[in-house]
């Protein structure tokens, strides 16, 4: 008890609390920029942490994590962008919101949403961290290969209008994530002799030109028909009915993203992508959803905000990230001397509590600053057509260079654009051909890992009853269409009866 008192003194010290609200802020802007993600912006500030004292330096890397994910969910909202990989999910109702006019009620909820979330992944990763770490151990090659190719089947299902065209357009995304060295036997596939692309097609450019570029093509297109739909925004903080909704639908998108979080590598797109699929099933109309609806930004956005918490339940309790943004924040550990893992516990428990503490005023930074600036995030779209689409496009240009410096990702990023701009006009969803980039590497390594230790058997995938779960779930959900057709048919003879 004495510990935790003088954690959370240390904590709640003005200074430490502006470092915690600064970093949030940064987060915030940084996530709600095209390309540059919560994780670019930790790496970025990370030798700004030598300078600083563990905790304060770990706590201002803490407040950059938590805002970055939250303001990806800003750009998704008003200019369907995903600001980061996590918010994908969050296009899918966020901008119909915006694009009705309202971008501020819809950044209000989201707020909100993500507060519920990072606060319960908190919670979670404070009293429940030893039993999360040890389900995330229990996690093989076969799990992991199956847990990938449930997260393609759900965005397949839940995105697509078509079945098939949703399963071209995965097909698509998992032959780019071909590209590059073969992940086991090191040999060059697909590259053409181009060095930039040794090392695979990355994510960011992809997604900024199939969401941010395509959007600007396709605006630009409609910009002599129609016009620019103005955002008034007359209340920030939800309405009693929204409050409702959220906490009705926050439940399952707290325990998917703190659950899916801890497991090393899943992250939070594929905790959003879960649980607006749950949601989706488990709705009576599952037709709403995609068309603007409270229930579908809540359940994207209150999953991988939890996952936040979920994903340093392996990096403090084992000493392995959970995601790509905790691998930065290992590095700043070991960089002030600081050796997470079960130890950590018994030798700096001050340290521990103050990373809980930290994270749970990073949650309170990242709603006063939300709900503060979700006033002034949705005049953006505001702006005439002739002035917002250069910007974007000026934006989608940076964001693409600013991750690698590299001119091959400018490129990326336009052919992705063209791209996409045929495909939307093909009625074909880009969402899964993104989920197929990202997930084909975890996909394929975890699979071919699988049958080596299998001596090529494909017996492996059903041996432990986790595996025969996922399986399970992956084989109903594909199926899920065809069921509700058979369920459908039957009441259709029965209200023509009636007539």
């Amino acid at each position: 008890m004495p510990t935790l008192l003088a954690a959370f003194s240390d904590v709640i010290h003005p200074w430490m609390t502006g470092i915690i609200f600064f970093g949030t802020f940064v987060g915030i802007l940084v996530g709600a920029l095209p390309g540059l993600s919560a994780t670019l912006g930790v790496a970025i500030l990370l030798p700004v942490t030598y300078y600083l004292s563990p905790a304060e330096g770990l706590l201002l890397l803490l407040g950059i994590y938590t805002g970055g994910i939250y303001g990806g969910s800003i750009a998704a909202i008003l200019l369907n962008i995903p600001g980061c990989p996590a918010s994908l999910m969050t296009t899918l109702d966020g901008y119909p919101l915006s694009r009705r006019g309202e971008g501020g009620r819809a950044i209000g909820i989201a707020t909100v949403s993500s507060f519920i979330g990072g606060t319960v992944g908190v919670l979670a990763l404070i009293f429940i961290s030893t039993l999360l770490a040890r389900a995330a151990l229990s996690f093989g090659p076969a799990e992991y290969a199956l847990l990938a190719f449930f997260g393609l089947s759900a965005i397949v299902v839940v995105v697509a209008k078509s079945v098939l065209k949703g399963f071209i357009s995965a097909c698509i995304g998992l032959m780019l994530a071909t590209v590059g060295m073969d992940p086991l036997v090191s040999v060059e596939r697909f590259s053409y002799g181009n060095f930039d692309l040794l090392g695979g097609i990355n994510y960011i450019p992809v997604v900024i030109g199939l969401f941010g570029l395509c959007e600007v093509f396709t605006q630009a297109l409609e910009t002599r028909q129609a016009a620019a739909v103005r955002q008034v925004v007359r209340r920030v903080f939800p309405s009693g009915d929204d409050l409702k909704t959220i906490l009705r639908n926050s439940f399952h998108p707290c325990w998917i993203g703190t659950l899916i979080g801890a497991l090393p590598g899943a992250g939070g797109s594929i905790a959003s992508i879960i649980s607006y699929n749950r949601a989706m099933a488990s709705d009576t109309n599952p037709e709403r959803f995609g068309t603007g609806i409270t229930e579908g930004l809540v359940a994207s956005e209150t999953a991988n905000n939890a996952a936040v918490g979920g994903a340093m339940v392996p990096l403090l309790t084992l000493g392995i990230p959970g995601s790509s943004v905790t691998a930065v924040l290992l590095g700043a550990m070991l960089m002030h001397n600081i050796t997470p893992g079960p130890m950590l516990y018994v030798n700096n428990p001050h340290m521990v509590y103050v990373i809980f503490i930290g994270m749970v005023m990073a949650n309170v930074a990242m709603l006063v600053l939300g709900i503060a600036g979700a006033k002034i995030f949705p005049r953006v779209v505001n702006l005439p057509r002739t002035a917002l689409l250069p910007v974007i496009a000026l934006l989608c240009i940076i964001g693409a260079y600013a991750m690698s410096s590299s001119y091959t990702d400018v490129v990326i990023m336009i052919l992705s654009g063209l791209f996409g701009f045929m495909l939307k006009q093909l009625g074909i969803p880009a969402g899964p051909l993104i989920l197929g980039l990202i997930l084909g590497p975890i996909a394929e390594s975890n699979f071919r890992g699988a049958m080596e230790l299998s001596d090529g058997s494909l017996s492996i995938f059903i041996r432990s009853p986790l595996s025969c779960g996922i399986l399970a779930l992956t084989m109903l959900l594909l199926a899920s269409p065809l069921i509700r057709r058979l369920i459908a048919k039957p009441n259709r003879p029965a209200k023509a009866e009636r007539r």
